[in-house]
């Protein structure tokens, strides 16, 4: 049971992923990413790691998702301002390293499987708890922890200075 959920859960998040990507309209992509949130919580919990799960739910699917929603409706996109029409130039190439793409997968999926072996150890009882999170996160990742958080708190700023110039 937990097999099929594992993939079903992969073809959602795989599917979802590519959506992020390939959709014109700004809000559809966020929206595909909170898809993509909620269905890596759920491999999060076949781990067995809730805490992770909650906080993928909580914090990005909820609250990150909601800023970028925020900032996009604050940038108040036009429907001609989601960019040019794609050229044919531009189809070929996309299809072309598309193709490419998914034969670099192909072969980094079958030498994968052939290395594969059972794992003789296995996760800790602690695995995904929030004391193991938290000492990880504030000793081991600390520095991109804060980088990210400055990321972010740029990406805010200049969203907010991009919509004051037009109006």
């Amino acid at each position: 049971m937990e097999f099929l959920i594992f993939f079903i859960a992969a073809i959602i998040l795989v599917f979802a992923s590519v959506l992020v990507v390939v959709q014109r309209n700004p809000v559809h992509s966020a929206l595909f990413l909170i898809a993509a949130l909620c269905a890596q919580a759920i491999l999060y919990l076949l781990l067995n790691a809730t805490f992770l799960a909650v906080i993928q739910i909580i914090v990005y699917a909820g609250a990150i998702m909601v800023l970028f929603l925020f900032v996009i409706m604050l940038l108040n996109l036009k429907k001609d301002e989601f960019g040019p029409e794609r050229r044919k130039a531009q189809s070929f190439f996309g299809i072309l390293f598309a193709v490419l793409l998914l034969m670099e997968l192909g072969l980094v999926v079958k030498i994968g499987l052939s290395k594969l072996t059972p794992a003789d150890a296995s996760l800790s009882f602690d695995f995904g708890g929030v004391q193991l999170v938290g000492k990880s996160l504030f000793t081991d990742y600390l520095f991109p922890f804060e980088l990210t958080s400055v990321l972010l708190l740029v990406a805010m700023v200049g969203a907010i200075v991009l919509a004051k110039k037009k109006l």
